[in-house]
């Protein structure tokens, strides 16, 4: 909208009416240019979004990726034009975020959709294993191979072949596995022949790959040959919006009764920082649905680090900090042991006495709700 009366109760009505953007005259015609392109770009954020949702609706994956918010619609809408290439692409962001899902949404969205999906977690195969588990072998290879083997490349053949956690290769694993993406063939251990190997690959980290590469521990061609498309997933602190629907969908997950948080509870839960990502709040949620008695999910019933840090997190004084993360250890300990005061007590390093005391300092009632 674009006015000569420019005061801020008339911009609050307009965009509750939904314009986008507000403009007082004169019109600086280089600005709205600007402005014009930002909610064009927007649009189109919204649009490919938009997309992926009918789409994951339609097509049953593991688990639901939720992201209404503006942080994992850009994130959305990259993947929507990434997916139809036949490039390599690097997924990275914190451990818990959500990487193997994108990777897989990649897939789901690709020409090769209908074929193999093929996951290799390369933290967890011991470096002399690695090179048979990625090219196969074949019989007599080595002590054990009783018979021939196709490898994770192999099995991929016309698919997508994920590695996932990449930075944990050895450089003697990178320099085979850049041959084999440079070459487009595989050799097996112990054979002689060479076979093509048409896969697309796709990579994801929780590490800072060009770190590593500075350092001299991650190979530099390596990184380029992977690092084509490059997808970067917000941890869930960057995405708070996204919570109460992503509490909702574990709740319905893992509950056998309808459960829902109190508005205290929930509030308590946006503010903490999820160290361990959307995996962190999906185990959170899957305790406190096997151990809370009542459909209702309270302040209480959240772990003692979420609690904790609305106490570290509280404002005021370093003093008022500090009585707040001590009420928080007296709570705790006392629903822990079912009120019983000595073994509260003890469990603090405290005496009864003190307890006592501190329970009347803070103001608190045994038994403790």
């Amino acid at each position: 909208m674009i006015t000569a009366f420019g005061s801020v109760d008339t911009a609050v009505s307009v965009m509750k009416l939904g314009a986008d953007d507000f403009i007082e005259k004169p019109v600086d015609l280089k600005e709205l240019l600007d402005r014009i392109r930002r909610i064009e770009q927007q649009v189109i954020i919204e649009e490919e979004a938009a997309e992926i949702a009918l789409c994951l609706d339609n097509t049953p994956l593991p688990l639901r990726i939720i992201g209404d918010g503006p942080a994992m619609k850009k994130v959305l809408s990259l993947v929507r034009r990434i997916a139809p290439t036949e490039w390599t692409a690097l997924i990275h962001g914190e451990t818990g975020c959500g990487k193997e899902l994108i990777a897989r949404l990649i897939h789901l969205l690709s020409p090769r959709q209908n074929q193999p999906f093929i996951e290799v977690n390369c933290a967890a195969i011991p470096e002399n294993l690695f090179e048979s588990e990625l090219f196969g072998h074949e019989k007599g290879a080595f002590t054990g191979a009783s018979g021939q083997r196709k490898g994770r490349f192999e099995l991929a053949d016309k698919g997508v072949l994920f590695l996932d956690e990449i930075g944990e290769l050895s450089m003697t694993v990178q320099a085979k596995l850049l041959r084999a993406l440079q070459e487009k063939r595989i050799q097996r251990v112990g054979g002689n022949k060479l076979i093509s190997a048409d896969v697309r690959v796709l990579a994801a980290t929780n590490r800072d790959l060009k770190q590593m590469v500075l350092e001299g521990r991650f190979r530099e061609d390596l990184f380029y040959r992977i690092n084509v498309l490059d997808v970067e997933l917000p941890p869930l602190r960057h995405r708070r919006e996204d919570i109460p629907e992503l509490a909702k969908f574990f709740i319905q997950r893992y509950s056998p009764r309808e459960m829902w948080f109190d508005a205290d509870a929930l509030a308590t839960l946006l503010k903490y920082n999820f160290p361990g990502n959307v995996r962190e709040l999906e185990h959170m949620i899957q305790r406190m649905t096997t151990l809370s008695r009542g459909p209702v999910l309270r302040t209480a019933d959240l772990p003692v680090e979420v609690r904790f840090h609305k106490a570290a997190d509280a404002g005021g004084s370093l003093s008022e900090r500090l009585d707040a993360v001590e009420r928080e250890m007296v709570v705790s300990a006392l629903e822990k042991h079912q009120g019983i005061q000595t073994q509260a007590a003890a469990s603090l390093g405290i005496s009864e006495r003190v307890l006592r005391y501190k329970m009347k300092k803070h103001g608190l009632q045994n038994p403790v709700r």
